[in-house]
């Protein structure tokens, strides 16, 4: 029997687990390994996760499991992706969806976000979370490789109202060297096929002399997709088996996406200390409307929201938002 959650549609027999080991066939029905099972359940705060243009300053459950059907060389957590499910699940905790969405509600978070791994590792449980959590009114976003069946992308349109697709390259080359895949073919669909009903926003992990040749071809695609898609271009910090990589320069990715500024109005480049391209800038008028600090390797936050709702105050050309400035504490919080 194949499992048709991703593009890899793994045959499942005989007690088989296909690339991701996280399902198995189980009297004709593909089914989790580990239901309900957690590797991460943790508060943040939603520009560090990142989501620039989903309720600034909201605090976000952010949560996980364990299994990916990438293969990515440089993966910083890749201890929870592409270690043996069965060893990891050994470390993880087990909450219900009712229970999960109850720590949401007594941490005062505001929505919940699916990180660490591939959601589509874990998507019978993830119905089961969304469910629970749209009858409590709580958002739900994810970060996803976007290597879904066209079947599993609708259902991922089902479950969350916002993404953060990783869209690492283009050429077959560095998809196969690099992340262990034949074609970026299915991400590019998926990306439009979600953009056209959800909230979208893209990053892209450069790898010196790997794909920071592509910058200009993906922004190409994002525009042509839909402009107003936010594109975060991370400096990347390589772990896994690239950890004697070296880091890529700076300035280098900054002169390499001067052209791609001219295409796409909000364009971050971060994940690293400091930055000075974490600030949303009308592109009506070039007003600053949303200020962030950027404190490097996820630590990103909101410094100021100077929007007029969803609207530049100074000229009010309309910014590309999925919901409006939330307090850090404005989940509701019970003992």
């Amino acid at each position: 029997m194949r499992c048709n959650y991703c593009e890899w549609r793994c045959e499942l027999a005989g007690g088989d687990f296909g690339v991701c080991r996280m399902y198995i066939e189980d009297g004709g029905a593909i089914k989790e390994r580990f239901p309900h099972s957690w590797s991460s359940c943790i508060p943040s705060r939603i520009e560090s996760i990142p989501f620039y243009h989903v309720w600034p300053g909201s605090r976000s459950l952010v949560i996980g499991t364990c299994g990916c059907n990438f293969s990515c060389r440089y993966c910083s957590n890749g201890f929870v992706a592409k270690e043996d499910p069965g060893l990891v699940f050994d470390g993880m905790i087990t909450l219900t969806p009712a229970e999960l969405v109850r720590k949401a509600r007594q941490m005062g978070c505001h929505n919940i976000v699916f990180n660490v791994n591939e959601p589509a590792m874990s998507f019978p449980t993830l119905v089961e979370l969304a469910e629970v959590a749209g009858g409590a009114g709580i958002p739900m976003g994810c970060l996803t490789n976007a290597y879904t069946t066209e079947e599993s992308t609708e259902l991922l349109a089902s479950i969350f109202s916002f993404f953060n697709v990783g869209l690492k390259g283009l050429s077959a080359g560095f998809n196969r060297e690099y992340l262990g895949i034949p074609s970026a073919g299915p991400v590019l669909r998926n990306i439009r096929r979600l953009a056209a009903t959800a909230h979208v926003e893209i990053t892209t992990p450069v790898i010196e002399l790997a794909n920071d040749n592509e910058l200009d071809e993906i922004a190409r695609f994002i525009a042509d997709v839909d402009p107003e898609i936010p594109w975060h271009v991370f400096r990347l910090l390589p772990e896994h088996e690239m950890k004697e990589a070296r880091y890529p320069d700076i300035d280098a990715i900054d002169r390499a996406l001067r052209s791609a500024r001219k295409l796409l109005p909000y364009v971050y480049f971060h994940n690293f200390v400091g930055s000075d391209w974490v600030n949303t800038i009308c592109p009506g008028c070039g007003a600053t409307v949303i200020e962030r600090f950027s404190l490097g390797c996820g630590g990103d936050r909101l410094h100021s929201f100077n929007c007029d709702g969803t609207v530049c105050p100074d000229c009010r050309r309309e910014i590309r938002l999925h919901g409006v400035k939330v307090a850090w504490n404005a989940g509701e919080v019970r003992p």
